[in-house]
């Protein structure tokens, strides 16, 4: 399995590139409109074929790449189960799987940050949260039905519950992390260590957070799945 972390600096979202090496054929896994380019580039380097552009959940910070690239290559586009986005190839619900070759990605429903967010377990050893869990953090909930106790309830009976040497990679991080374990996590993050899950709403509803300064601009085009041109 070829399995990659790709960062865009403006909104601070990593996108996942993975792919079978037997077939060629490869997955993204939150793409960002602006680094299309960057992602077509290394496909054709590495001589895959893209089949699917794979969202966590609908973001309000970057436009997803998803309608570019499934222009450019004709891979279909799928969003979790119950996302506002009609443009959609696909909805995956939770549970369900996809297969490439030898490799495995089952979807988990972790909803909290929004109401409709998946989680995705990578051949079992390997989970992208999305913005559901980071490392030493957790995504906000003060928007597009965010709520603080499902986010809670989705971290501690779902992410906490893997095999602690389970790798985590987030849909996002601002401070120059990479990577971590569940078992870290279980440990170290300050938003869920020591804290009950009333005392995480109470935090979550006091972070006063500006919004995302794409929100107005990106929840409609991530609506449909990146077509600029259907936005208002």
């Amino acid at each position: 399995m070829l399995f990659r972390q790709l960062f865009d600096p403006e909104s601070s979202t990593y996108t996942y590139l993975i792919a079978d090496l037997n077939t060629k054929e490869a997955i993204l896994v939150d793409p960002v409109r602006e680094q299309v380019e960057r992602d077509l580039k290394l496909l054709q380097e590495l001589g895959l074929t893209l089949r699917f552009c794979l969202e966590t959940h609908i973001h309000a910070d970057h436009i997803t790449g998803t309608d570019k690239l499934r222009a450019a290559t004709g891979c279909l586009g799928i969003v979790p189960e119950n996302a506002q986005a009609a443009c959609a190839d696909r909805h995956i619900k939770d549970e369900e799987t996809l297969q490439l070759g030898t490799m495995t990605i089952k979807a988990i429903a972790t909803p909290g940050h929004t109401d409709s967010h998946n989680a995705y377990l990578v051949n079992g050893d390997r989970v992208l949260t999305g913005d559901a869990l980071f490392i030493r953090g957790c995504g906000r909930t003060d928007f597009q039905s965010g709520d603080a106790g499902t986010l809670y309830d989705s971290v501690t009976q779902y992410f906490f519950t893997l095999p602690e040497d389970t790798l985590v990679y987030p849909g996002h991080d601002y401070r120059g992390h990479t990577v971590s374990t569940i078992g870290e996590e279980k440990r170290w993050n300050p938003r869920f260590v020591g804290r009950s899950r009333q005392e995480f709403i109470e935090f979550m509803g006091n972070l006063n957070l500006p919004n995302p300064k794409k929100m107005m601009e990106a929840v409609p085009a991530n609506e449909m799945c990146g077509h600029l041109a259907d936005v208002a």
